[in-house]
């Protein structure tokens, strides 16, 4: 296994597990029943990865190569269940864990773009899919406006990470070093555009 997807596969391990769990919250407050919970997890956590290879041609998609992926989800979105009563104590930390599922999700995107030998600009827009659709499906099936148009920068985050990425690719650095350099600057950016509420500017229009 190359060096960088030995350190991306546990971070995208706990990425997997923090998205499927921030959604199992939305369905919660939705009150879906388990199988809803189950369901709304595991198409948030793999729904990014599955819709940028299908649109690479990539397959078979990564969870059906690698059944495990779909117990990991399933599990973490029903022991989300478990865990509402004390959940609310460890909010930062989610923030956190979601924040590293969209950087790696991103990298990996990116990654596997790269292998496919795709331009620039589909290798960049393959890992913006990979890290942020998830989140707009998640949203999508619960009848809101995606969090990608409406809070603190967040595909911008996943841009700006995947083009460190591909630049350290391009320029023939070590791996392991862009994937740490690409994941330090993405997590920083993103958890500095939580705690200042960093957003783009926003198009009102308001006239009938």
């Amino acid at each position: 296994m190359p060096h960088s997807e030995a350190l991306l596969l546990p971070l995208s391990i706990i990425g997997l597990i923090a998205a499927s769990m921030t959604a199992a919250l939305v369905a919660g407050r939705r009150s879906m029943d388990w199988v809803g919970v189950a369901l709304l997890g595991s198409i948030t956590a793999l729904g990014g990865g599955s819709t940028r290879d299908t649109l690479l041609g990539n397959y078979p998609l990564a969870w059906v190569q690698q059944p495990y992926l779909l117990a990991v989800t399933t599990a973490a979105a029903l022991a989300t269940i478990a865990l509402a009563p004390v959940i609310h104590r460890f909010r930062n930390l989610f923030f956190l864990l979601d924040a590293i599922g969209l950087v790696v999700f991103t990298i990996q995107g990116c990654d596997i773009a790269l292998k496919t030998n795709q331009h620039l600009a589909i290798v960049i827009v393959a890992g913006m899919i990979s890290g942020c659709v998830g989140g707009v499906l998640r949203d999508v099936l619960c009848n809101d406006v995606p969090l990608l148009f409406r809070a603190e920068l967040y595909a911008s985050v996943s841009i700006v990470t995947g083009l460190i990425y591909v630049m350290g690719q391009r320029l023939d650095i070590s791996p392991d070093l862009v994937t740490l350099v690409a994941l330090g600057i993405g997590l920083t950016f993103r958890l500095l555009a939580i705690r200042f509420r960093w957003e783009m500017p926003k198009f009102v229009y308001d006239r009938e």
